[in-house]
């Protein structure tokens, strides 16, 4: 019989929390950062690699998974955790932050917002009520509700977006049946902290398992995204999980823990790695470049992940330059490893009383010398959404 999920906070330094969420199947430490595997596969790994590494929590998509290869056949074959051979948790999302983004001809009302498949040009439409029969279907142990991710500056729309997603909120709630599965809501509002607090407010009164903040990282600058976690991070409950969507560059996950984040997911680090992209943590190296050729060392030293242990960054450089499949899956499992071990060790120097010290000692090292991808990750949906009808 599965058991209910709960959340239990061990250790708070400050405002960064060590806890636990538990879910059918099996616990979720935290803070924790889920890989993205969009269609029910984390591009390149299979699911021993990810066990190996250690994850805890992977995120599949609704929006795709729903047109294929469809939520009724995954149902039939035992749901998403058969279907794809994961025995960990799984988070679904609702698919709306993608009908927003790479739909097309989208028509948003109060019921429901109707578009066409960016696959085929096919006709559907989703409403809270489908959205929340898609994700018991695929049966995820975290379903998310569907919402509407407007452009974080459009203080016009966003009233009436947010009004949106308040109700489809409550919708998802009324609709959402399945015991063994954590429906969380999602706050909206953008970079307007007057938003932010009325949508906390709101979707806590619901009384939800647990809160996503959304609309971050979609355009506006990382001090807005920081300003926007200090508004929104207190205003929602304390003995509920938050989650930071479509949040994975690490100096970002360092800064939002700090205010309060436990959950984190992203392609980031999986996009970086198939192209060429490897973390350390003095931050990223292009594999790619030339000061690599005769490089007997590993991408990252001390690093216990399969790629350190077993291949050089010169060997690396000639299967990515060679345009070898395996660098792509060798890269993908560096950068994993990389982000499970950068969450275990906030945990523990949250535990420890001591992760004040760790985030300066990290964001002192951590480079940032690229946010190209960061930005071309998110250039088209907010195109998008400046172009919307």
């Amino acid at each position: 019989m599965h058991l209910p999920c709960t959340f239990i906070v061990h250790q708070q330094d400050r405002l960064a929390r060590h806890s636990t969420f538990t879910t059918p199947h099996g616990p979720i430490e935290m803070p924790a950062f889920a890989p993205v595997g969009t269609l029910a596969n984390v591009k390149t790994l299979e699911p021993r690699d990810l066990d190996e590494i250690g994850c805890q929590l992977i995120l599949a998509n609704t929006y795709h998974l729903y047109l294929r290869p469809g939520h009724r056949l995954i149902e039939q074959l035992g749901g998403l955790h058969q279907f794809m051979g994961w025995r960990g948790p799984i988070l679904t999302d609702s698919g709306g932050f993608q009908v927003f983004s790479l739909a097309h001809q989208r028509k948003v009302d109060k019921d429901g917002v109707t578009f066409r498949s960016h696959i085929d040009g096919s006709l559907h439409r989703f409403t809270p009520e489908l959205v929340m029969e898609i994700e018991q279907a695929l049966g995820p142990d975290i379903a998310m509700v569907l919402d509407e991710c407007a452009e974080p500056h459009d203080r016009h729309y966003l009233d009436a977006a947010l009004e949106r997603t308040h109700r489809w909120a409550e919708r998802c709630k009324a609709a959402h049946t399945r015991a063994d599965q954590a429906l969380f809501a999602i706050v909206q509002g953008g970079v307007f902290p007057e938003l932010r607090l009325e949508s906390a407010a709101f979707l806590s009164e619901l009384d939800f398992p647990g809160y996503a903040i959304g609309g971050l990282a979609v355009g506006e600058t990382k001090a807005q995204m920081y300003a926007t976690l200090d508004v929104t991070c207190p205003a929602l409950p304390t003995d509920k999980p938050r989650y930071l969507m479509g949040v994975g560059a690490p100096e970002d996950i360092v800064h939002a823990v700090a205010r309060g984040v436990d959950l984190f997911d992203c392609v980031l680090p999986t996009r970086l790695a198939r192209n060429g992209a490897l973390l350390t943590p003095a931050g990223r190296i292009n594999m790619r470049s030339a000061q690599f050729a005769e490089d007997i060392r590993p991408v990252q030293e001390g690093c216990a992940c399969y790629t350190c242990r077993t291949f050089s960054r010169a060997y690396l450089r000639h299967l990515y330059k060679a345009g070898e499949i395996s660098a792509l899956r060798l890269g993908t499992i560096h950068n994993v490893f990389f982000m499970s071990e950068l969450m275990r060790q906030i945990r523990t120097a949250i535990a420890n009383g001591r992760f004040d010290e760790f985030q300066a000692v990290f964001l002192d090292h951590y480079r940032i010398s690229d946010q190209t991808a960061r930005h071309e990750q998110r250039a088209r949906y907010v195109s998008a959404l400046r172009s919307r009808p």
